[in-house]
């Protein structure tokens, strides 16, 4: 279950007397989840697409009988999704629309009502099956192309949703899962968790995987791909890329490595099975903030998914490496965690450009920092210059882009706030903390400044109510860092 702190204590105490009592006992309707299984199948043609199949043995672990089953599916607008089919218990079964069920516009949650109540401690069979086709939308979670697919960690396979009662959580998950992938021969496959076995079918491969608890989601990177280096080497960053590397990537590789070095110091590790970065081409890849063309990345588990356009920066460059650096850091702030809806400017994109930061300043020192405090700043007055500035807890995915503009730019600016007023090597203990204590679940702003005061012992209210609350620089700020391009405006 994602969890938000400002509720651990009362839950926690609440927990510990129910424990007290007997555990075993349920607490309000609810099920579990007793086996899942997925596939994925590459279909290739005019319009490749990936067929995607779920199947789940389910317990009824709660209070009380369930009429009905709620899921939430990969969206029909980002991910192309059709040809949906449904089963429970084998039947076909046709689910009602979100629209039906109260539950405003998500359109891609539906129920699944039972054709007979689901008694308490009984077993229900429930299967999904559709097709995703690559769409022009901006979000990173799902790719196809013609020689190649990639499944982010999130997404791509159903969500089970709690019964909308009292106290209800999201299903439990069990121990292990495990997941197929089936590709044309000579594709290569990196996928989540440890890989089981493999068989050939005629034309095509099937590798299958398994996840434990202490793994992050199931996701898939795949294509034909030319690969540097051609050796298996253990310890070295990898480029997969639709045509061979015309430079050689040894440098770029050394500075890619010692970016997840810093990351990995600073962060935590983030995944003991995804020791150095895979950075892979993807024509598919555009702008996930603002769905623009031009150079681009979006994060995968262990790595990066770069456009042509970005890698046609060159490889060496300063804007190649701060784009893989960004998109590397969300592997941390993306992927270990889950920024909530209200902090996915603030933290969701903000704490990967001030990760980006960080990793800068290892490279280049005290100026390199500086350099990318300035940059930030010059973004900030570019674009308060052109929108009205609405403060960053307040500005949502859906807000307009010329305010998610000032809000990105400015919210890298509070991290290093952050670390001015309280000490970097505190600040980033503290985000380390939240990362492995939150891993896998929702974070948000009362997560960060919990972990921040008790890392800092300092009350930070002032400072979150000055940069999340308020519009524009402070000017305390502005005469630390005077890069001479100011806009003089004050906090509001």
């Amino acid at each position: 279950m994602r969890t938000n702190i400002s509720l651990l204590l009362p839950v926690s105490a609440i927990g510990a007397l129910l424990c007290a009592a007997g555990c075993a006992v349920p607490l309000a309707p609810g099920y579990q989840i007793v086996k899942e299984t997925r596939d994925v199948r590459f279909v290739p043609g005019p319009t490749p697409e990936l067929a995607i199949r779920a199947d789940y043995t389910l317990l009824n672990s709660g209070t009380i009988a369930l009429n009905s089953i709620d899921v939430r599916l990969p969206s029909k607008r980002n991910s192309g999704r059709s040809d949906l089919h449904v089963k429970t218990d084998g039947r076909e079964t046709t689910p009602m629309p979100s629209s039906s069920v109260g539950q405003g516009d998500t359109s891609d949650v539906i129920r699944i009502t039972l054709e007979k109540p689901w008694a308490r401690k009984q077993k229900r069979e429930l299967s999904f099956e559709y097709a995703l086709r690559s769409t022009n939308d901006s979000q990173s979670y799902a790719t196809v192309e013609p020689g190649s697919f990639h499944l982010g960690e999130r997404g791509w396979a159903p969500q089970l949703q709690p019964p909308k009662r009292l106290l209800a959580t999201y299903p439990a998950w069990p121990a292990h899962m495990t997941y197929s992938v089936r590709v044309p021969a000579g594709f290569a496959v990196l996928a989540g968790g440890a890989r089981k076995g493999e068989k050939k079918l005629g034309n095509q491969a099937e590798y299958r995987y398994e996840l434990s608890s202490s793994d992050l989601g199931a996701f898939v990177v795949a294509g034909r791909y030319t690969k540097w280096p051609g050796s298996a080497k253990n310890d070295s960053v990898r480029f997969w890329t639709d045509q061979p590397l015309t430079n050689n990537p040894a440098e770029s590789a050394q500075q890619i490595a010692a970016i997840w070095k810093t990351f990995t110091a600073d962060f935590g590790v983030f995944d003991k099975r995804l020791r150095e970065p895979q950075i892979v081409e993807s024509s598919a890849v555009r702008d996930n903030f603002t769905g623009e063309a031009g150079p681009a990345a979006v994060s995968f588990p262990g790595g990066a998914l770069i456009n042509p356009a970005a890698f046609a920066l060159g490889i060496d460059s300063n804007r190649f490496l701060e784009i893989v650096s960004q998109t590397l850091a969300r592997n941390w702030f993306d992927e270990e965690v889950e920024p909530s809806a209200e902090a996915l400017i603030g933290m969701g994109d903000g704490l990967p450009e001030y990760a980006s930061i960080v990793a800068s300043e290892a490279r280049g020192g005290e100026q390199a920092r500086r350099h990318r405090i300035y940059e930030y700043l010059r973004r900030y007055d570019a674009a308060a210059r052109d929108a009205q500035e609405t403060p960053i807890a307040a500005t949502a995915a859906a807000s307009p882009l010329s305010q998610r503009r000032i809000a990105l730019a400015k919210a890298p600016l509070f991290y290093i706030e952050l670390e001015d007023s309280c000490g970097a090597a505190a600040v980033r203990a503290a985000l380390a903390h939240m990362l492995s204590s939150m891993r896998g679940q929702e974070v948000d702003y009362n997560v960060l400044r919990s972990v921040l005061e008790e890392s800092t012992g300092r009350d930070l209210s002032k400072t979150f109510r000055e940069w999340l609350d308020q519009k524009g620089i402070p000017e305390d700020f502005r005469a630390r860092y005077p890069y001479g391009g100011g806009s003089g405006q004050k906090s509001n």
